[in-house]
């Protein structure tokens, strides 16, 4: 998500520039990804993890700028005329003072607060508010639209306003939907709703999918005059499978889903109340409606000094140690004479806090990873490798000679991608952060296309990776983990410099590394046919099978694969499957003494279909079986000029050697004239001129 520095200063009186800000929130572990703009226009790319729904705000981050510098925290202040407003409604008899709600679903909405906005003026946001929102690439609606949404960047609570002449019967009803109720949302789709779903409805009809989505029926509009401001609290589980059945993510669903704050629902609502009122006008229609069906209070954690010093060492005394939680917000109450020697109270935003080692975590984070010493664990025990450790070492060491660097992607992808790299029966994740990473991968693929596209559009044209790990398929009842490899490489085999051109990587050399790898493990036959997935590029791709089964299959992005990941250069990939492969023994390296004797070589011009492939003239020249042939080798390929349209002209070298003795010229000629006779049998001409 993107932050602005310049809004998160608004809460903080930082002296450090920006850069130096986003290095130390990155080392705490609420992490800056990028930098993009100048001045005013700086916006932080973040990168905040699913546990901390209170950092994906401005004032959740200013939180913690404020804890790393030991600074104060400026509280966010509303200056709403409750009083004046409350006591003008309620002389109006037409005007009641609150707007009933009822909660008939404690469980799935543990609180609801709400305000009434009357004589409001529904018009274009003041110019600051649409310049922040644009930082951030949220596009401008309306003042009371854009009120919800400033509030839901500036807090990290999500809001949402209704026009309040348009919900019938004068209250607010939160309960589950009936089967086949209908509720049209906000981007125009009329959704069937079952008995599943949580929603916000008026006397008479649905007019929210609680946590996700707004009403179309109920939106602000220019004719709208009365609103009603909605601030809840939603229960995570019950959002995210609302959010999933109805394929709607947005930014409101993505915060409950992880954990809305408590004690928020009143000073976001307040706040609301107060952009609309300073932009449009209007008037408060009585004091705030808070209803509060169950009551959540996080349980305190006891911490010991001695926990503390056996995870992180003598580092931190108490003092540091209480210093250290009271600046990230915990109340740290001392227990004399008591084990453990601190009761810990935790604030309403932290929800990921839940036992002692997560208060240690936050201790060692705030204070500083670097600041401890570079200290091993003590072990007593011994270590057993893996019966295929010395085949990993081997690979692993081959892969990072060959110019690759090793990488780690998600274990998780979308049902796209699995059906789209490896369609087979696939492991469902229970609760899976996204629809993108649903299921356990079932190839590498993806997460290797990620990898490389992330580095692409970077800047970095030039990437090759590798990535070692488990792929799963479902089996029944079981579930199969299956070992690969997968290489992905893009670029410049040959960068340029004053003695050559550039030459782009290509598949013959994708085709080269991959033999050297699996050279490494015995085999008595290695051969290459077209037989690849759909998604390799037909004619730069290719199998290997080694001894009758199949140990990998590599080439070029197919075209349209790499345009739907707009991908904007070559890539490669290449798949081996450890499985098979580790089936074989590594291979032992023996030394050979230099012959003593001389080499014959013996060139062969021939003409070819181009139906014909050099494995075919290979293998009809190996099953001679003639022992003086130490080698056999295409030279040139020529097309064009002489040689017909859909034939082209191979030189072929063949290299006779004995260890034993000089060869002689008729021995040569005879074995050059079956090697001939060979080749001609896969449908050779061979050329006399």
């Amino acid at each position: 998500m993107k932050l602005s520095p310049q809004w998160i200063r608004d809460f903080v009186d930082l002296s450090v520039d920006d850069r130096r800000l986003a290095d130390d929130l990155t080392n705490s572990g609420i992490a800056v990804e990028g930098i993009s703009g100048e001045g005013s226009k700086t916006v932080f790319e973040m990168e905040i993890g699913t546990n901390r729904p209170d950092a994906m705000s401005h004032y959740g981050v200013a939180r913690e700028a404020a804890a790393i510098y030991g600074l104060s925290l400026k509280p966010i202040q509303t200056t709403i005329p409750a009083g004046k407003a409350a006591k003008r409604i309620a002389a109006e008899p037409q005007a009641p003072p609150t707007f009933p709600v009822e909660i008939k679903d404690p469980q799935g909405c543990a609180r609801f607060t709400a305000r009434v906005l009357r004589k409001v003026t529904v018009k274009q946001s003041p110019k600051p508010i649409i310049e922040r929102l644009a930082l951030l690439d949220q596009r401008a609606i309306n003042n009371a639209a854009d009120a919800t949404n400033y509030v839901l960047w500036e807090m990290g609570k999500p809001t949402h306003v209704f026009d309040l002449d348009l919900l019938e019967g004068g209250k607010i009803i939160v309960r589950r939907a009936r089967d086949g109720e209908k509720l049209k949302t906000l981007d125009g789709v009329e959704r069937t709703l079952t008995a599943e779903d949580l929603v916000v409805a008026d006397a008479v009809k649905p007019v929210g999918l609680a946590g996700t989505m707004g009403g179309f029926d109920t939106m602000i509009t220019d004719k709208t005059r009365n609103i009603l401001i909605e601030s809840a609290w939603w229960d995570p589980v019950t959002v995210r499978k609302m959010s999933r059945r109805h394929g709607l993510h947005t930014d409101a669903s993505h915060r409950f889903e992880r954990g809305a704050d408590f004690e928020s629902t009143l000073p976001s609502c307040d706040r609301v109340a107060e952009l609309i009122l300073q932009s449009g006008g209007g008037e408060l229609g009585g004091d705030p409606v808070d209803v509060v069906a169950r009551w959540l209070d996080q349980a305190p954690v006891g911490l010991r000094m001695a926990e503390v010093h056996r995870i992180l060492g003598n580092t931190l005394d108490t003092n540091q140690v209480v210093h250290i939680l009271q600046r990230l917000g915990f109340e740290v109450l001392p227990e004399p004479d008591r084990e453990p020697e601190f009761t810990v109270r935790i604030p309403s935003w932290r929800l990921d806090i839940e036992c002692e080692i997560d208060l240690i975590e936050e201790i060692a984070r705030l204070h500083g990873y670097d600041k401890f010493e570079n200290t091993l664990p003590s072990f007593s025990g011994s270590v057993i490798e893996t019966p295929d450790a010395a085949k990993d070492r081997k690979l692993r060491s081959m892969l990072l000679a060959l110019g690759y660097d090793e990488a780690v992607s998600l274990t998780f992808i979308s049902h796209n991608d699995a059906q789209d790299f490896c369609a087979v029966p696939v492991v469902e994740i229970a609760n899976p952060l996204s629809d993108e990473a649903s299921v356990m991968r079932t190839s590498l693929v993806p997460g290797m296309l990620n990898m490389l596209a992330y580095n692409l559009n970077r800047g970095s044209g030039e990437v090759r990776l590798f990535e070692a790990g488990n792929v799963f398929e479902a089996e029944n009842a079981a579930v199969a983990e299956l070992r690969r490899i997968c290489l992905g490489a893009s670029g410049s085999s040959v960068k340029p410099n004053v003695h050559q051109p550039a030459r782009p990587f290509s598949f013959f050399d994708l085709k080269g590394e991959v033999e050297i790898v699996l050279d490494l493990l015995q085999h008595d036959a290695l051969a290459f046919d077209a037989q690849t997935a759909e998604y390799y590029h037909p004619g730069r791709s290719a199998r290997a099978v080694m001894d009758g089964a199949t140990v990998a299959q590599f080439g070029q992005l197919h075209p349209e694969t790499a345009a739907k990941r707009k991908f904007k250069q070559d890539v490669f990939i290449a798949e081996v499957y450890l499985d098979r492969l580790y089936q074989h023994g590594l291979r032992e390296v023996r030394y050979e003494t230099l012959p003593r004797f001389p080499a014959v070589e013996r060139d062969f011009s021939f003409v070819f279909a181009d139906t014909v492939k050099f494995d075919q003239i290979r293998q009809a020249v190996t099953a001679l079986d003639l022992g003086e042939l130490h080698s056999f080798v295409p030279v040139e390929i020529f097309r064009g000029g002489a040689v017909p349209a859909g034939k082209y002209s191979l030189l072929l070298r063949a290299t006779f050697q004995s260890n034993e003795r000089t060869l002689r010229e008729d021995e040569v000629a005879r074995w050059s004239a079956l090697v001939v006779k060979a080749i001609e049998r896969t449908g050779g001409t061979l050329r006399t001129s």
